[in-house]
């Protein structure tokens, strides 16, 4: 087995034997360079080390211009700057020109402190050993689905799930998709599409809950000249553009009751006709469904129909949450560090302990495109201090709101049923989390407020969304966000 290169650029030739001993010590070869010149030399030369010691203090080119070469031809390469003093600009320049550590030497050798020392080797190759599975994974793909595929493969909860996109695949069979918002299931629509024999042809997204339902079932079908009012031309839908290749619907659980009967119809007979046409177009297309709603709850009120969700379901993939696949999130997060950094060209920061440690404790209620958008802020602006106390507070308040309740519960309870008559709507009101501020509190206000007005909207309504919209003075795309925001479902 091939152990880790640690290079150490040092003049000082008995403290640089020193390291090699210690570096032998703890299993990992060595290489020893006078000056930066030499170190630089030979990285030109095809030899690039795993990890750099490298002394600030040097002849000739000192520890930080070797540095700034170093990082301009190898920016992945893993640095820690050694000093005999600890200067505070000296430090942050370093750490600005791509240094991951800093460990200040002791007047004697021996007295080294090891741990810290070992312990920041550590880190370096773990970072090392993070930024060239992406490297590799860079020079296999194209995407970000087939890259969150080659994850996948290396993930103990989804490695079931890239086995069963391996297998229905190259079938035609419907696919129906679940998990929460952000999970990934588009990824995983797309890694069907792309293994399968449809490859080479569209793949088709279209999302159910983005257009009411005159405008949906246009999007699909498509439409004649003429057919309504403003129709000015012929429209081509999405059911014709993915002909031969797959059809992605997701949040499929918004669609109505009339659509779903047409759609069902498709997915029987491979054909439809166009609004304001009796001209049968046939097609074949493969369909995956996606959705986050509980659809045999749906079925139970009427609002899905059961034939359809059996035709879809004839293979069914949950989806996990990113707060339960843990192993996940470090490769994740440095593949999103290495993609918006050099988009944005940025110096690509690594993972410090401390930062890695914040990411693993976070629940990640966005899933993957939470963590994808702090990934990108934090490439862009490299505030380390910001975003760890960003993600520690966010983990507090979630462990604070996951806690059992405490002695005061019963009391609470008892006067839950007097709070439900006050509120009106006959739902039980979720508890209010504890304001970390007055815009917290005025934020928590609205949004009770907003929620205490809606039902009793949609009840007068007979819980018809596109009536109530209007008298709320909001969008239907608009309504339709706040009630799955507040969690509001027909009673």
């Amino acid at each position: 087995m091939k152990h880790p290169v640690v290079a150490i650029a040092d003049d000082d030739l008995s403290f640089a034997n020193y390291l090699k001993t210690f570096l032998a010590s703890r299993g990992y070869d060595s290489r020893i360079y006078g000056h930066g010149e030499e170190l630089l030399a030979a990285a030109r030369h095809g030899d690039v080390p795993d990890v750099v010691l490298l002394d600030v203090m040097m002849p000739g080119m000192d520890g930080l211009a070797t540095l700034k070469n170093l990082k301009a031809a190898h920016p992945i390469l893993q640095v820690i700057m050694l000093s005999g003093r600890e200067n505070a600009p000296t430090i942050v320049e370093a750490i600005n020109l791509g240094a991951v550590n800093y460990v200040i030497k002791p007047d004697d050798p021996q007295g080294l402190g090891e741990i810290a020392l070992e312990a920041a080797i550590k880190q370096a190759i773990e970072n090392t050993k993070l930024a060239s599975e992406v490297t590799e994974l860079r020079r296999q793909v194209s995407d970000d689905q087939t890259a969150a595929f080659f994850f996948w493969e290396k993930s103990e909860t989804m490695r079931n799930i890239a086995t069963m996109i391996e297998r229905v695949a190259d079938s035609d069979v419907t696919v129906l998709l679940r998990g929460e918002s952000g999970v990934g299931k588009e990824l995983v629509a797309r890694a069907i599409h792309d293994r399968s024999v449809r490859r080479a042809k569209p793949f088709v997204k279209v999302n159910c809950a983005a257009l009411p339902d005159d405008l949906l079932e246009s999007e699909l079908f498509g439409h004649e000249k003429g057919a309504f009012t403003g129709a000015a031309t012929t429209r081509v839908g999405k059911f014709e553009y993915a002909d031969s290749g797959t059809l992605m619907l997701d949040e499929i659980g918004e669609m109505k009751a009339g659509l779903q009967g047409k759609l069902l119809h498709v997915l029987q007979d491979n054909e439809f006709t166009k609004l304001g046409s009796n001209k049968r177009v046939t097609v074949d297309v493969r369909i995956i469904a996606a959705t986050n709603r509980d659809l045999e709850g749906m079925m139970r009120r009427s609002e899905f129909r059961e034939d359809l969700y059996y035709r879809l379901r004839v293979i069914e993939i949950v989806v996990p949450p990113l707060r339960e696949r843990k192993d996940e999130i470090l490769r994740l997060a440095e593949f999103f560090i290495g993609k918006y950094s050099t988009k944005y060209n940025r110096a690509h920061p690594g993972l410090s302990p401390a930062l890695r440690e914040a990411l693993q404790g976070y629940n990640w209620p966005g899933n993957i495109r939470e963590l994808e958008n702090v990934m990108k802020r934090f490439a862009i602006l490299q505030d380390e201090p910001a975003l760890v106390a960003e993600l520690r507070t966010g983990s507090s308040r979630q462990t604070q709101e996951a806690a059992p309740a405490s002695a005061a519960a019963p009391v609470e309870q008892a006067a839950e049923p007097a709070a439900i008559a006050a509120n009106g709507n006959g739902h039980k009101p979720s508890p209010p989390a504890i304001p970390q501020s007055l815009a917290d509190a005025a934020r928590q206000a609205v949004l009770q407020a907003e929620r205490d007005l809606i039902i009793p909207t949609l009840r007068k309504v007979q819980w018809n969304r596109r009536k109530a919209a209007p008298l709320l003075g909001i969008s239907y795309k608009t309504l339709l966000n706040k009630i799955k925001e507040y969690g509001i479902v027909q009673d």
